[in-house]
């Protein structure tokens, strides 16, 4: 094996034992702390259950990426890694707080606001955004909406044991693919950056899935789940931005969107379905894509599994039509996974929910 090869096992089994090990003390901190999450009628699990599980694989992360700029060369803690980290640290304390006190739907998305702007401005130029859309002003509004989107995306798909554990680190192995497939001549060191920052984060969070796999011991909690939006849709982000680069041809912006679709079609049918049905969009409750193939299948376990899997097909169909750099495929393809999406959803429309009281707009009131 050649000296980069050793690198990336190195990160990748560091950063999934840094975080295998460090869980269970966080465990028993949470547990010491009274920070669990307790039943309601939105929730699935019966019984209490530590939080702070995001607080781990923060940590696994950050000090894998401390790593990863001391072992590649020509990288240092420049403009664009300090806002990259400054983001993540800044949407972790957010989720945080949450956790710990709760807060304010506004706030917090004021806050996913802001780390957006943070990662934009310090890894973006403006002649960057002038030239990606065509004006600043369609540009910068896309990418936060972008972001701000799936880091609530990521956020409501947290309603089930080991489902965005294994997603991100699914996800995570997909962006390192990305850059092994995306390696030239001369982005090399860019690739090879981007491939161990992918690497950390998903040994990260498969190292966290053991303990958050049904029945979980521990969960990401808002920090947790933030932080894993924050990280997948950067990463989308600088994953077009290069596909284009490679491919000389804008429809590779695509590309993010077809690798994170499973987190795109959930958060489109709550959405939907609850606007529809005269329900408060913003609150929780047993009416995901997840929690539908749970009662029909009846088996927390299997509705992770199948959730892997779609994931696994998602990440290897990217990867091949990007080897291909076939703009027409691509297209193709975003528009058959989208159909394809709208059939599954009106099936899993058909499936009964449990709709909560926090959920209904005018709940009746006994007497």
């Amino acid at each position: 094996m050649d000296n980069r090869t050793w690198e990336y096992l190195s990160v990748f089994i560091m950063s999934w034992l840094l975080v295998y090990g460090l869980t269970p003390f966080i465990i028993k901190m949470a547990r010491r702390l009274n920070l669990v999450d307790k039943p309601e009628a939105r929730k699935i699990h019966l019984q209490s259950v530590p939080l702070l599980g995001g607080l781990s694989v923060f940590i696994g992360f950050i000090l894998l990426c401390l790593y990863d700029v001391t072992i590649s060369p020509a990288r240092y803690f420049d403009r664009a890694m300090i806002g990259y980290l400054a983001g993540a640290g800044i949407i972790v304390l957010i989720g945080l707080i949450d956790d710990l006190k709760g807060m304010n739907p506004v706030i917090k998305m004021l806050g996913q606001l802001v780390v957006s702007l943070i990662f934009i401005s310090s890894n973006f130029l403006e002649q960057d955004l002038q030239n990606m859309f065509g004006s600043v002003f369609v540009s910068l509004p896309v990418m936060v909406l972008w972001m701000v989107g799936l880091m609530n995306a990521l956020n409501f798909l947290d309603n089930m044991d080991g489902i965005i554990s294994g997603m991100a680190g699914i996800l995570g192995l997909g962006f390192f693919a990305f850059g092994l497939a995306n390696t030239t001549g001369s982005n090399g060191s860019e690739m090879a950056f981007i491939g161990l920052i992918s690497l950390s984060f998903a040994g990260s969070a498969l190292g966290f899935l053991p303990y958050n796999f049904n029945p979980a011991k521990i969960f990401l909690g808002d920090a947790g789940s933030m932080f894993i939006g924050y990280f997948l849709s950067s990463m989308g982000i600088l994953m077009a931005k290069y596909a284009v680069l490679t491919r000389e041809d804008n429809m590779f912006y695509l590309l993010p969107v077809l690798l994170l679709s499973y987190a795109i079609f959930d958060i489109s049918l709550v959405s939907y379905t609850r606007k529809r049905d005269g329900r408060h969009v913003m609150q929780g409750g047993k009416d995901h894509s997840t929690h539908r193939i749970n009662t029909a299948l009846g088996s927390v376990k299997v509705t992770a599994v199948i959730i892997y899997t779609l994931n696994v097909l998602i990440v290897l169909t990217t990867i091949i039509i990007f080897k291909t750099g076939n703009r027409v495929l691509l297209l193709v393809t975003t528009v058959m996974f989208a159909v394809l999406f709208m059939v599954f959803g009106r099936k899993l429309d058909q499936v009964p929910i449990v709709v909560p009281s926090n959920q209904q707009k005018s709940p009746k009131v006994s007497k």
